[in-house]
């Protein structure tokens, strides 16, 4: 939320328990919030890069600095070092460097802070609109009768409006195409456990939460009619990555027979990217597996491998779900279509 030239950012790492907002007065704040997952979900990340561009503009014109993208460099090089797999990141940053390059050489500072502020605001109100398209067009490829199963979070907490995959189920369950959702703990920092619980138990929409290490009986036991995921990058040729653990559920969603849908928006498909092996995946602290909730559960200084994302080969992927439309048969000619 952008009020009095602040930004305020929900503490995820509360919740559920305590809803707590932290004020970000520049980018450096913003990129603190995003690194320490206080805010976290690609489209979110992308948001908060941009009001954090703002900020950072704001602050050097009421230091008398001339607001130019040249000088704003440093901003945009902090911000989108934050974490690098979530391409809506640089995407937002690169909108609003980009807002500049309209502005007449003599228009005062003011004026392109106020120009920054108008693009920030469009970069948000524009994720709202393509997750309601996403919704719709996702829960109409789901048949009635049987249930869905869910990684990670992708609802109103990791986006601008309902959700990218949290969203599609929001309708299914709206629609009666739904019986209920099973959702994935996500270890290891459990954002289903505290964030899509939360979600869901707020809309009232009936969901098991499962260890991530029981989807593959979920899933044979015929229950579950589709995987619904989102993502933090698209590559060219229909690779997705997306939180630790989408890539095994891909694989036994294909084995037992479930259709596996990623619901992402434009913002997320990199059409620079040839394929998921070119994609940078982030490696996160030891800390976040050798402990759980600030308690140790492994031995002190145990060897941690921590991959915060997988990559999903396009081929094990049923559906992409976008606002510009849905590709059922997930190639380059498919990605490219949907900038057409």
């Amino acid at each position: 939320m952008y009020k009095d030239k602040n930004l305020y950012v929900l503490d995820q790492r509360l919740l559920p328990h305590q809803e707590s907002w932290l004020c970000c007065g520049d980018a450096t704040d913003v990129v603190k919030m995003i690194r320490d997952m206080a805010v976290r979900g690609a489209p979110a990340i992308g948001i908060a890069a941009a009001y954090g561009y703002l900020l950072a503009a704001r602050q050097l014109a009421e230091a008398g600095g001339s607001v130019t993208a040249h000088a704003l460099e440093g901003a945009y090089e902090e911000l989108a070092a934050a974490r690098p797999t979530a391409v809506n990141l640089v995407w937002a940053l690169n909108r609003m460097a980009r807002s500049l390059m309209n502005v007449a050489a003599d228009a005062p500072s003011a004026e392109r802070v106020c120009l920054l502020e108008a693009e920030a605001q469009s970069i948000h109100q524009q994720d709202l609109v393509a997750n309601l398209a996403m919704s719709q067009a996702g829960a109409s490829l789901i048949a009635a009768g049987q249930s869905v199963l869910t990684h990670c979070n992708t609802g109103a907490l990791a986006t601008g409006g309902q959700g990218t995959a949290l969203g599609v189920i929001r309708d299914a369950w709206a629609a009666g195409r739904i019986k209920g959702v099973f959702v994935d703990e996500t270890r290891p920092w459990l954002q289903g456990a505290r964030l899509t619980a939360w979600e869901l138990q707020q809309e009232s929409i009936p969901y098991h939460l499962i260890c991530d290490s029981a989807a593959a009986s979920v899933l044979a036991s015929g229950k579950v009619g589709w995987v619904i995921v989102g993502a933090d990058r698209v590559a060219a040729n229909g690779d997705v990555a997306n939180k630790i653990g989408t890539y095994s559920l891909a694989v036994l969603a294909r084995h037992h027979g479930v259709k596996f849908m990623v619901v992402a928006p434009l913002a997320t498909l990199d059409r620079d990217c040839p394929d998921g092996s070119q994609i940078e995946i982030e490696q996160r602290p030891a800390d976040e597996v050798r402990a759980l909730a600030g308690q140790p559960v492994a031995p002190a200084g145990a060897p941690v491998h921590n991959p915060a994302f997988d990559v999903t080969p396009a081929k094990l992927i049923d559906a992409l779900v976008t606002e510009a439309g849905v590709v059922r048969h997930l190639d380059r000619d498919g990605i490219q279509r949907l900038f057409a």
